[in-house]
């Protein structure tokens, strides 16, 4: 038991999936759970605190609870698509200040400052992943239905972040790994409006996706460092 793991976005489907997960391994020492509102854990290794990813003084507060500790695993597994007030735009009229600033907001802008206030807590010494959850239409490459314009900018957006820090941390921190991670379509609130339109085997439950990810974690090299991955281990071309 020498591994200790922090969630952000620990109450969310493949957060807690994380969480249950690392509970459960007996080479992890402690599970540092963050979530908007605190959450009860029957495991004792659990420790739970808020996290407002809209926040930058809740990001702060949050990672100097915790400052005392080496990290080896931080995934950030935040992230919104649509609300009770808005959805994905289906076209150019659709774009609206309101929902595109929530939507960068919470997938762009938290998580980069989750980075900034976590990223050295990571262990030097040995490898270290932090693992931010993505998306294939954060591709520009990739993207051949267009729409989605708020949802789709800001995991481009964080998809560069995520290769800027690897930059920067082959100069500070050699042994750390930053990467993308595309889970799939799981089964979650997230997708819940979109379900219906998914390939038949191909919708995740929350545990499907986070143990193949889990597998694509603890195979990464320094080599995919910056870049993002699908669940299945691939390379989604930027």
């Amino acid at each position: 038991m020498d591994k200790n793991v922090a969630i952000i976005g620990a109450s969310g489907a493949i957060g807690n999936a994380f969480v249950e997960h690392y509970s459960d391994d007996q080479s992890v020492n402690k599970v540092f759970a963050f979530s908007r509102k605190k959450q009860s854990y029957e495991n004792k290794k659990v420790q739970s605190f808020e996290l407002d990813i809209e926040n930058q003084n809740s990001i702060q507060d949050a990672a100097e609870k915790i400052k005392e500790n080496r990290l080896n695993h931080i995934i950030v597994a935040t992230g919104v698509l649509h609300s009770e007030s808005f959805g994905p735009e289906k076209s150019i009229k659709d774009i609206n200040h309101d929902s595109m600033t929530k939507v960068m907001s919470v997938n762009t802008i938290g998580p980069s400052l989750v980075g900034r206030y976590f990223i050295p807590l990571l262990t030097k010494d040995t490898k270290s992943v932090m693992a931010f959850l993505s998306a294939r239409v954060g591709s520009i490459s990739d993207n051949k239905l267009g729409g989605w314009y708020s949802y789709r900018a800001s995991k481009t957006a964080l998809n560069q972040i995520i290769k800027n820090f690897s930059i920067e941390l082959k100069r500070t921190n050699p042994n750390a790994i930053v990467l993308g991670l595309q889970p799939g379509t799981v089964d979650s609130n997230l997708s819940e409006p979109f379900k219906k339109n998914v390939a038949k085997g191909k919708l995740f439950t929350p545990e499907q996706s986070r143990e193949l990810l889990s597998d694509v974690i603890e195979n990464a090299t320094t080599k995919d460092s910056g870049n993002l991955l699908a669940y299945d281990g691939e390379t989604i071309s930027p």
